[in-house]
């Protein structure tokens, strides 16, 4: 939940994507994988997995349909209970494994030691971002959103995947609600640029050769985080 308010004009956010950017890695990959360990009932249901890969790579790209299939083959029909007690779990673990970054939690803490205003901002589900965010601090949480049907997960979205330029409405968003603030956003491959064009000093971070000299190009900061 983000709220807004008066007086803002020296307000400053500073808004970090998650998966490579914070984390080392993907972040969903593991939650499936680890909810299908505790649950393994289900691991008859990943013949389904090629199928939506195939449906991806034959011509759809839509990484938010795939997401939810993926999701959905996982866990869909689940109760609440038993996805909430895993999410819990497994942003409770993150940090002991060593999955964040060393250098991205010391930039969130020079940030948060500054008085900014911290925003997780991730194309990952809010079944467990939200959970991660809390556990970091930050103040608020942006994140792809996921379908339940009463106390049943049903897996498919409820906004659009925020990746690319929905992470840029996402960033318009933040400057309506916070008038006035000035916006640092981090972000770590190309399909970052359209919001980290859109802050006031845009960051890349941990991203490959072709993306690093885009980056530059446009006049973004490219740094290496480890």
């Amino acid at each position: 939940m983000i709220g807004g308010g008066d007086g803002q004009a020296s307000l400053r956010l500073a808004v970090f994507d998650l998966d490579g950017t914070l984390t080392w890695r993907d972040s969903l990959a593991p939650f499936l994988a680890g909810y299908l360990r505790r649950h393994p009932r289900r691991l008859p249901r990943l013949w389904r997995v090629p199928a939506a890969v195939g449906a991806y790579v034959g011509g759809s790209r839509d990484r938010g349909a795939l997401k939810s299939r993926l999701i959905q083959i996982a866990m869909a029909g689940e109760p609440r209970a038993a996805v909430d007690a895993w999410a819990d779990a497994y942003a409770r673990a993150l940090g002991p494994r060593g999955a964040y970054r060393a250098d991205a939690l010391r930039r969130v803490e020079r940030h948060r030691a500054s008085g900014d205003l911290l925003i997780l901002l991730s194309a990952s589900p809010d079944l467990y971002v939200p959970r991660i965010g809390a556990a970091l601090g930050f103040a608020a949480t942006l994140c792809t959103e996921v379908r339940w049907q009463g106390d049943r997960l049903d897996g498919r979205l409820i906004t659009p995947n925020r990746r690319g330029e929905e992470k840029r409405r996402c960033l318009e968003r933040l400057r309506q609600l916070h008038p006035g603030a000035t916006i640092t956003a981090y972000g770590n491959s190309a399909s970052d640029f359209d919001h980290l064009r859109a802050a006031d000093h845009g960051v890349l971070v941990n991203a490959g050769r072709s993306a690093r000299r885009a980056a530059g190009s446009l006049g973004l900061d490219v740094e290496e985080w480890r």
